[in-house]
């Protein structure tokens, strides 16, 4: 997309000043190629990868734990950027589903990461979107000095809530992690509009129904309960119906033009859904971050990991960033940055 002269960052609506100073992801050694489920799943060869459009995914074996995962991409985030763990005073665990039901997730991570004990933790859940929901916390909490520089982990081992017998969703999900560390930086850096919007009435179309108080030994559950259940085509119009007016209030918020924004970095949802937003926007591959063929829909990891490509592949300094997605409830959650 082209990029036109941009307004400096006190022009813009409601800047709030945030710089990511590094990044890092980690996935789980099992490589699961569509290739593999084919022969596993007794499809024809080839039938997974049309179907899914991915080459490989990574699913974790039994003993994998979440935490672990999600502490491995923390460290990355720190060694591979030369950052003290010390200088860490808090860290958000944002992702789809938890490690246990109590205590948090961010305690779990924070027990096996170099973090120091005693530092503030929490976890963030809004489904697929949750790591933009943690950096709009996150520059709040920055901005107005209660912390100096805060982590923000996203893991998920989307293949253990995989119903096989569902052919649409089982092919599409692979397990991974990402983190981010944020401070509020020299103000030259941050988000130019965040907004999360809710519609309940499609609450039923993308779940998980047991891990909470919904269906336990007491109330009454069964194996299926705890497997992902979507209903993929009444979810997609329920979001098309709504995602344009929804991006052109975001990009006017930001005091910007589609034509401005020089990456998209979407949620990882499925190949439709990218090359249906690649329309849409009328955006270039380069244009737009899709690590899908080879990750697969890693759920609220999938767009930190994605984020994480573009600023390894130098794509993330060349103007405003867009990180956009829709997610279970039904959420649409999307944020404006200058990088």
């Amino acid at each position: 997309m082209n990029q036109p002269h941009l307004p400096a960052p006190e022009s813009a609506t409601a800047f709030i000043p945030l710089k990511i100073i590094a990044s890092g992801v980690a996935l789980p050694p099992g490589c699961i190629t569509s290739a593999m489920l084919d022969q596993r799943l007794g499809f024809r060869p080839g039938y997974v990868e049309k179907r899914s459009g991915i080459s490989h995914r990574y699913h974790a074996d039994n003993q994998a734990s979440q935490a672990r995962l999600g502490a491995d991409a923390l460290a990355a985030a720190l060694n591979e950027n030369h950052i003290d763990p010390a200088s860490i005073d808090l860290l958000i665990f944002a992702s789809a589903i938890a490690v246990q039901a109590l205590p948090c997730s961010a305690i779990q991570v924070l027990k096996l990461s170099s973090l120091p004990p005693g530092i503030a933790v929490f976890d963030i859940n809004s489904s697929c979107v949750s790591f933009i929901s943690a950096l709009q916390v996150a520059a709040g909490l920055v901005n107005c000095g209660a912390y100096r520089r805060i982590a923000i982990v996203s893991a998920e081992l989307a293949s253990r809530g995989i119903d096989w017998e569902h052919e649409e969703s089982s092919l599409i999900f692979g397990d991974g992690a990402a983190c981010a560390i944020v401070e509020r930086g020299d103000g030259q850096s941050g988000i130019l509009s965040c907004l999360m919007e809710s519609w309940p009435d499609g609450s039923e179309l993308c779940e998980i129904r047991a891990g909470g108080t919904r269906c336990n030994p007491r109330s009454g559950m069964r194996d299926s309960d705890f497997l992902f259940h979507m209903q993929g085509k009444k979810l997609f119009r329920q979001a098309s119906g709504l995602i344009e007016d929804y991006l052109s209030r975001l990009l006017a918020m930001a005091g910007l033009s589609l034509a401005q924004i020089a990456t998209v970095v979407p949620h990882q949802a499925s190949h439709l859904s990218l090359e249906h937003m690649r329309k849409r926007l009328n955006v270039s591959s380069e244009a737009l971050v899709d690590i899908y063929r080879h990750r697969g829909n890693q759920v609220a990891a999938s767009i930190p990991s994605a984020l994480h490509e573009a600023i390894v592949t130098d794509r993330f300094r060349k103007g405003p960033v867009m990180l956009i997605g829709t997610a279970a409830g039904l959420t649409l959650g999307g944020m404006v940055l200058l990088p």
